[in-house]
């Protein structure tokens, strides 16, 4: 076995005592089913998820379909999705988002990739959060903390999320991949923080590149 590959499923496999359970119950987004994750998640873009739960209630409840949110107000919309900042261009997303599935997909959520992504507001990382999350399917989410913890862990060298996407998912199996993303999320908030990571309380640290230099 590859050295890189021995010590990604190390890391997977501790993290996992850490946060046990599949994607879907590692995300932190309130949600049910695969449109009100997806409306989530393109809110969740440079805001908090606890915020996204503030929001999302109202908001589910005055556009529970994509057929009311593709003909929603613009401005109604604009003022209860304010709180998650950059509501304009989110609230555009969304009804342009909602108006492709009704007009496209018979108001479903894709599940392939290539379909998700043609989606406004929708890149590579929300619709692997979709894949993971809501279809069990492989999927392996890069948000600032995953490209943070695979730096830092030195799994890769990429800075670029798609790269870094494609090379650490070559490490695992794939029905692996959106619960190591949600678990390498979870420790990047709670222990390898951004400024003034806990690395004396890790069960990583023994193998971490960035504690160990």
């Amino acid at each position: 076995m590859p050295v890189q590959t021995a010590i990604v499923r190390e890391i997977a496999a501790r993290l996992e005592k850490e946060y046990p359970g599949k994607a879907s119950d590692l995300c932190a987004l309130k949600h049910e089913g695969p449109y009100q994750l997806l409306v989530a998640t393109i809110l969740s873009a440079q805001c908090t998820d606890d915020r996204v739960n503030q929001v999302t209630p109202r908001l589910f409840e005055r556009y529970p379909s994509p057929e009311a949110l593709a003909v929603s107000d613009p401005d109604e919309l604009e003022e209860i999705v304010k709180p998650t900042g950059f509501y304009h261009v989110k609230a555009s997303n969304l009804i342009g988002m909602a108006s492709a599935l009704v007009g496209r997909f018979g108001g479903k959520v894709p599940k392939d990739m290539r379909d998700l992504v043609t989606l406004p507001g929708v890149g590579r990382k929300t619709a692997n959060v979709i894949r993971s999350v809501a279809y069990s399917l492989p999927g392996f989410p890069v948000d600032t903390h995953v490209i943070r913890l695979t730096t830092r862990l030195g799994l890769t060298t990429q800075k670029d999320p798609n790269k870094i996407e494609a090379e650490v998912s070559s490490l695992l199996d794939q029905s692996e991949l959106g619960a190591f993303s949600s678990r390498l999320i979870l420790h990047g908030r709670r222990i390898c923080k951004a400024r003034s990571p806990l690395c004396t309380e890790c069960v990583l640290g023994d193998i971490c590149h960035y504690f160990q230099s």
